[in-house]
C-alpha cells in the first residue's frame, strides 16, 4: 500500500509508549484484560443471536453488525499497542500504518452508520409499533447494513488512495499510540488540501448527518412517549433506548473532541488519550451496556448455560 508513493520514509516511531518498565506493564495487563473482554463480550452477542431465534429481530441484527464493528476496532488498535508495551517502543512500517488507518476509519464510519440505524429502529418500534414489521423488512435491514459497510469502505478508499499519492520525508514520528489519521497527514511534506477537503466532504457529513438524525428520532420518540400512552410493547422497545443512547453519546462525544479541536501542544495530548474511549474503552462497554440491561439476551444466555450443565450432567 505504501510502494505507490514517492517517500523516504519506511517506518513510523509513535510516542505513547514512554515511560518505566513497570508502568508499561501495568498498562499491558490493563489493556490485555480489556481486548479479551471485549472480544469474549461481542463474539457472545453475535453467537448468541445467531443462535436464538429470540433474538431474531432487527434490532440483534444490527447489534451483531456493531459487535463486528467493535471487534474490528478493537483488533486494529490494542494487539499493536500491547506488542509496542513489551518492545518499549512503538516503530511500525509505513505500509502497515496506512493499512491501520484504512481499517480504522473504515469501522469508525460504519459504527457511526449503524448507531444511525439503530436510532432510527428504536423510532420505529416505538413512535410506529403497527408498521414496524412491514416497514423493517429483512430486505431493508440488508439494504441498511449494506450501505453501511459500502460508505465506510468507499470513504476510507477515496482518502487512503489520496494519502497514498502523498510525499513524506520527515519527520517520521507521530505522538499517538497508534496511526492516527490526522498525526499522519501532518507528517507529509506535500500540499495536504486535496485530504483536507476529501474529509470535509465525506467523514464530515456522515458525522453531522448522524448527529442530527439521532438527536431528531430521540426527539420524537420521547414525544411519544411523554405525549401519548405508553404501551408494554413501547415500553420493551423504550428499555433498549438508555443502553443505545449511552453508547451514541460515549462515542460521538469522543470522536467530536477528538476530531473537532484542533491539534495544539496542548490539546494533542489530550485528543490521543480521548481516542482511546472510541478505540478502546467503547468495544469493550458497548456489550457490557446490552447484555446487563436486556432481558432478552440475558434470558437467552441463562438458558443456554443450563443447557450445557444439563448436557454435561447426562
Amino acid at each position: 500500500m505504501g510502494e505507490g508513493n514517492q517517500s523516504s520514509i519506511t517506518e513510523i516511531v509513535l510516542l505513547g509508549f514512554e515511560g518505566p518498565a513497570n508502568i508499561r506493564f501495568g498498562i499491558f495487563i490493563l489493556l490485555l484484560i480489556i481486548y479479551m473482554g471485549t472480544l469474549a463480550g461481542n463474539s457472545l452477542i453475535i453467537v448468541l443471536v445467531s443462535l436464538s431465534p429470540r433474538l431474531h429481530s432487527p434490532m440483534y441484527f444490527f447489534l451483531c453488525h456493531l459487535s463486528a464493528t467493535d471487534i474490528m476496532i478493537s483488533s486494529n488498535i490494542v494487539p499493536n499497542i500491547l506488542y509496542f508495551l513489551l518492545q518499549g517502543r512503538g516503530i511500525i512500517s509505513f505500509s502497515n500504518c496506512l493499512t491501520q488507518l484504512f481499517f480504522l476509519g473504515m469501522a469508525l464510519g460504519v459504527e457511526c452508520l449503524l448507531l444511525t440505524v439503530m436510532s432510527y429502529d428504536r423510532y420505529l418500534a416505538i413512535c410506529r409499533p403497527l408498521h414496524y414489521i412491514s416497514i423493517m423488512d429483512l430486505k431493508l435491514q440488508f439494504l441498511l447494513v449494506t450501505f453501511s459497510w459500502l460508505v465506510g469502505f468507499s470513504e476510507m478508499c477515496m482518502i487512503t488512495f489520496s494519502v497514498i499519492r502523498l510525499k513524506f520525508c520527515g519527520p517520521d514520528v507521530i505522538n499517538h499510540f497508534y496511526c492516527d489519521s490526522d498525526c499522519f497527514v501532518e507528517l507529509s511534506c506535500s500540499d495536504t488540501t486535496l485530504i483536507d477537503i476529501e474529509v470535509i466532504v465525506t467523514a464530515f457529513p456522515i458525522l453531522v448527518f448522524a448527529s442530527v438524525f439521532i438527536i431528531i428520532t430521540y426527539v420524537c420518540i420521547f414525544c411519544t412517549i411523554f405525549g401519548g400512552s405508553f404501551t408494554t410493547s413501547r415500553q420493551k422497545a423504550f428499555s433498549t433506548c438508555s443502553s443505545h443512547l449511552t453508547v451514541v453519546c460515549t462515542y460521538y462525544g469522543s470522536l467530536i473532541i477528538n476530531y473537532m479541536i484542533p491539534n495544539s501542544g496542548e490539546t494533542i495530548n489530550i485528543n490521543k488519550y480521548v481516542s482511546l474511549l472510541y478505540t478502546v474503552m467503547t468495544p469493550l462497554f458497548n456489550p457490557i451496556m446490552y447484555t446487563l440491561r436486556n432481558k432478552d439476551i440475558r434470558f437467552t444466555l441463562s438458558y443456554y448455560i443450563q443447557r450445557f450443565e444439563i448436557q454435561d450432567v447426562m
